[in-house]
């Protein structure tokens, strides 16, 4: 079996918890993931099955959207309400206040990843060596935030909607408004909502899927180049496919009328894979099916 299964992450499982449970109920090895959540966290994790994990590595640049919950006036080391808190003081903000500093955040913005995350440095993930008391320096990076809403809060608490750019740390931002607040903050709790195209609707809760026969499952993959939707489409012919399988760069414009430079999704009789035009020839970039399929 090929394709995606949308997984609804629990809390209190890694990532690769919910892959290695994947992998039992579809009884391959090849399995993987794109976009790591973190324990605290649930939500949508698109998971790849079988031929699909060729297409992990040329996923597009999508954004990702959270719901997550804050509380200010407190502080912690793992920037959420899971780590030893550092400082915790009783404090109201009004949400006119509060508004006006979450715009200064939508937009570009510059975050430093934190300490407890799976980035590396030097070939070693941050959270390892925090729990070290290692603590090394980290550039900042830009990211962006397309949307940002607060939809509660009480002074103290509250839940915000956020679009953002891959590469986002939402534990981040919440820190970052407590800082500009001046009153601290951590986040209490983390969904993510949409990832790869795919929302919370579609996704399947891990602990159902367990239970399911291998026909179910199989009905529930998606096809692996809806993640690739944005990219223009190229149906080849029986010649066209046979010569693009054999490395023969084909003419763009005897393909497709409108086609352009950049990335593109071909097909034969089924999705082969991604290609690239580049002076006006199609070049490929990855195969997902053989000559044989």
């Amino acid at each position: 079996m090929n394709g995606i299964i949308v997984v609804n992450k629990p809390q209190n499982f890694t990532s690769f918890d919910a892959v290695a449970i994947m992998r039992g109920c579809f009884h391959t090895k090849k399995v993987g993931h794109s976009g790591t959540l973190d324990p605290m966290a649930t939500g949508v994790l698109p998971i790849f099955i079988g031929g699909a994990t060729k297409a992990v590595s040329l996923l597009p640049e999508s954004g990702k959207s959270y719901r997550a919950g804050f509380r200010l006036g407190v502080t912690s080391e793992t920037l959420d309400i899971w780590g030893d808190c550092s400082e915790q003081k009783n404090v109201s903000v009004s949400e006119k206040t509060l508004l006006t500093v979450l715009e200064k955040f939508k937009g570009d913005i510059e975050q430093v990843p934190p300490m407890y995350s799976a980035l590396k440095v030097n070939g070693q993930k941050l959270c390892d060596l925090a729990r070290k008391g290692i603590e090394v320096e980290r550039k900042p990076r830009k990211v962006t935030i397309s949307r940002l809403e607060l939809t509660e809060f009480d002074g103290r608490d509250g839940i915000i909607e956020v679009d953002c750019s891959s590469g986002t740390y939402i534990r981040t931002l919440a820190d970052d408004i407590g800082a500009a607040l001046g009153t601290g903050a951590v986040m209490t709790s983390l969904v993510r909502t949409r990832a790869c195209g795919f929302s919370l609707a579609e996704s399947s809760p891990l602990e159902e899927l367990k239970t399911k026969p291998a026909e179910e499952l199989e009905r529930l993959l998606k096809p692996v180049d809806s993640v690739f939707a944005e990219y223009p489409k190229i149906v080849l012919d029986e010649t066209q496919r046979r010569l693009y399988f054999n490395g023969v760069r084909l003419d763009a414009k005897r393909l497709h009328d409108n086609a352009c430079e950049g990335l593109c999704r071909v097909y034969g009789a089924e999705f082969i894979g991604l290609a690239e035009i580049v002076g006006g020839e199609l070049i490929s970039v990855k195969r997902l099916t053989d000559l044989s399929s």
